[in-house]
């Protein structure tokens, strides 16, 4: 079993990279393959609603990264979203990915169907809750079981590391890679 974290932060390395391998360490300890994407030197435009997409399984603009990642997140049995909070929401580069890879799973039913998936956010104040809902949306509409928490997938940070000093939200975390392997294991029976 495999599971892809797409951390659509503009740094790498940072808060979102940090609460994504916290998660992978528990999918590990199950014997779970992890892989990180970062999206943050990567060219990712929005979709052109060509709709070429439609029985082709892959956007046919090919000129930027989202086929090569689209085709990981198809070929995972889990999916984690991660995006830090940029006005209010996430980040365009996550929103341009979400918004091509809604296409083509839209026009090509069931391309993400019985995946597992979550959906985290590192925030400073505001706008969490509509980073999560934005996130859990597309994998919702996709056919994606998504797992949950104690809380909401939140974890609270301004600068690189600081996500490390809200225990409440790293516990949350370890909480989620620990259900989110435990169904991984009960779908695999």
């Amino acid at each position: 079993m495999k599971v892809i974290g797409i951390n659509g932060s503009a740094r790498k390395g940072g808060n979102t990279s940090i609460i994504i391998k916290s998660i992978f360490s528990e999918l590990k300890k199950s014997g779970i393959e992890t892989e990180l994407i970062e999206l943050a030197d990567k060219s990712v435009k929005g979709c052109i609603g060509c709709f070429c997409c439609n029985g082709r399984k892959q956007c046919v603009v090919k000129d930027d990264f989202f086929n090569d990642c689209f085709n990981k997140m198809v070929h995972a049995d889990g999916i984690i979203l991660g995006s830090p909070v940029y006005s209010a929401d996430i980040t365009s580069k996550m929103k341009a990915f979400l918004e091509r890879a809604g296409v083509v799973v839209a026009t090509n039913p069931g391309m993400l169907k019985h995946k597992v998936g979550a959906s985290v956010v590192p925030v400073r104040r505001g706008g969490g809750m509509t980073a999560v809902d934005t996130l859990n949306h597309f994998l919702l509409n996709k056919e994606v079981l998504v797992v949950g928490s104690t809380y909401w997938n939140m974890v609270y940070g301004k600068d690189i590391g600081d996500v490390i000093n809200d225990d409440e939200g790293m516990r949350n975390m370890k909480n989620l890679g620990e259900n989110m392997a435990w169904l991984m294991g009960k779908l695999s029976c």
